[in-house]
């Protein structure tokens, strides 16, 4: 067995914004049992290159569990600023999260790090502690959205502590995720340097920053005086497909702050997240999102917000007249729109197996998602009721849709039907993490059944192909459940 061999770029390149932090859980408690694995990413693994025998041994079960850590190793907790719900928050950090360090795989470097291995120097009162349900769900989330193709942060280990961390009233187990990223740079990263470090620091820092984010993340963006409006205009482009991914797919983050918003276009922080059923543009399942400013429909929009933050930081290093650095970086940002809607539009004419363009096509899309919405209709069904529909399977009916829409999109809809219908299915999944079957799973863990939760792992990780013996997975909320389910902010 090897243990993975770490690097530390990111601490060594901008040793000003991280704090050489190990992980502080307390002494295993006399007679509690673990560290456990609960959950073990063979995949990943293997894709990472790291010895999955090596993640089921006693070393990684002291490493993953956050009680120790590799030889050489130099943890380290990542500062960063960002806007919550709008409100600027100049210090945020890592506050039950260290880096390890990262990975050199074939595809780049890999962050490796840990949530809910304690408190950090950035905590703010915190416990820094995660238990079984939230890192599970992100477990089951993360895992999901890698398989339907949306980039993501992942999953390689979860590992139960020995203990029982106090969360509103109850004693879950404590747990430890191990999370894998293409890294950890956000907007509240450029933010922290451009608002919250002294000017000197910032002068110094910034392009450092910039360089080290375009090399690991957009290489295309040219070197020099114009790397800034480079990098903005790379990750406009990734958060507008990234965006218009989401949408596609019918799923809410939940909690979009610049702090969760990825300079790489990754997914990260699966907390009060959720996928739309019923659809509803208005959709909010979040606790904390009482304005619903992070409502299904908004998620575009509160993207552009942010990348707009993102500007602002980068600003100094576009042009050294500020009316002129703002005037470029405002051309990019008004690209935005243009560049999320048509990757958007793509992901629809594809989900509708529609291989060609034609300009009445944003009209047939938007018909549609109306009479999905007055309805209410199931969204992630629709895709494969169509589908079963265009081969001649079933009622000919599907709710929402009305048959002079059918009409319209059948003679749309080119050569042989069974083929686009095959197309159809190929991007169209079957299993999505259904509230109600992510909730009823986390509940069970916690009650030390994992089945539930091995069951609807299996099913999210091959999305795409019917199993009759899985057609409760596929099946949307009893009645009244979608209406009442809120997610929190548990990792």
């Amino acid at each position: 067995m090897t243990s993975p061999a770490l690097r530390h770029d990111y601490a060594a390149a901008l040793p000003e914004i991280v704090r050489p932090w190990s992980p502080t859980l307390p002494p295993r408690p006399e007679g509690g049992r673990g560290p456990e694995l609960v959950a073990v990413n063979d995949a990943l693994a293997a894709d990472l290159e790291i010895d999955p025998a090596w993640v089921r041994g006693a070393e990684a079960l002291v490493v993953l569990g956050g009680r120790g850590i590799l030889p050489g190793s130099r943890p380290v907790a990542q500062a960063y600023a960002g806007h919550q719900f709008g409100g600027f928050s100049p210090v945020l950090g890592d506050g039950r999260a260290v880096l390890l360090g990262e990975i050199a795989t074939p595809g780049g470097l890999r962050d490796i790090a840990l949530k809910g291995s304690g408190r950090t120097t950035f905590s703010r009162g915190g416990d820094g502690r995660a238990v079984l349900g939230p890192v599970l769900r992100e477990y089951l989330f993360g895992e999901s959205m890698a398989a339907l193709g949306v980039p993501t942060t992942r999953a390689l280990a979860a590992v139960t502590t020995g203990d029982r961390v106090y969360r509103d009233g109850r004693m879950p187990p404590g747990t430890v995720l191990t999370r894998v990223a293409a890294s950890h740079l956000r907007v509240g990263t450029f933010e922290l340097v451009a608002r919250s470090l002294p000017q000197d620091a910032r002068a110094a820092v910034l392009p450092r920053l910039v360089a080290y984010a375009a090399a690991r993340h957009h290489p295309s963006a040219d070197p020099g005086p114009g790397q800034g409006l480079a990098l903005l205009d790379a990750v406009v482009t990734a958060q507008a497909d990234l965006l218009a991914h989401w949408m596609s797919l019918g799923f809410v983050h939940g909690v979009m702050n610049t702090d969760n918003t990825t300079i790489s276009g990754e997914t990260i922080d699966y907390g009060p997240c959720a996928w739309v059923e019923a659809y509803d543009e208005d959709a909010v399942f979040s606790s904390i999102d009482t304005g619903g400013r992070y409502r299904f429909g908004h998620q575009p929009a509160v993207a552009l917000w942010n990348l707009s933050r993102l500007a602002e930081s980068l600003l100094p290093l576009v042009a050294e007249d500020p009316n002129i650095a703002v005037s470029q970086a405002t051309s990019i940002l008004d690209q935005f729109g243009s560049r999320y809607h048509q990757a958007w539009l793509a992901r629809l004419r594809a989900k509708l197996g529609l291989p060609d363009t034609r300009d009445e096509d944003a009209a047939l899309v938007d018909d549609l998602l109306a009479g999905l919405a007055d309805a209410r209709a199931d969204y992630t069904s629709t895709w494969r009721l169509l589908a079963a529909h265009l081969r001649g399977q079933g009622a000919p009916g599907v709710p929402g849709v009305s048959e002079g829409w059918l009409a319209r999109w059948r003679a749309r809809v080119p050569g042989d039907p069974r083929e686009r219908a095959a197309a159809m299915d190929a991007v169209n999944p079957a299993y999505v993490p259904r509230n109600h079957l992510v909730d009823a799973a986390l509940v069970a863990a916690e009650e030390g059944d994992l089945a539930p939760f091995e069951r609807l792992l299996a099913a999210l990780t091959d999305p795409y192909a019917d199993h009759p013996h899985r057609a409760d997975l596929a099946t949307p909320a009893p009645p009244g459940f979608t209406e009442r389910f809120v997610t929190f902010c548990g990792t």
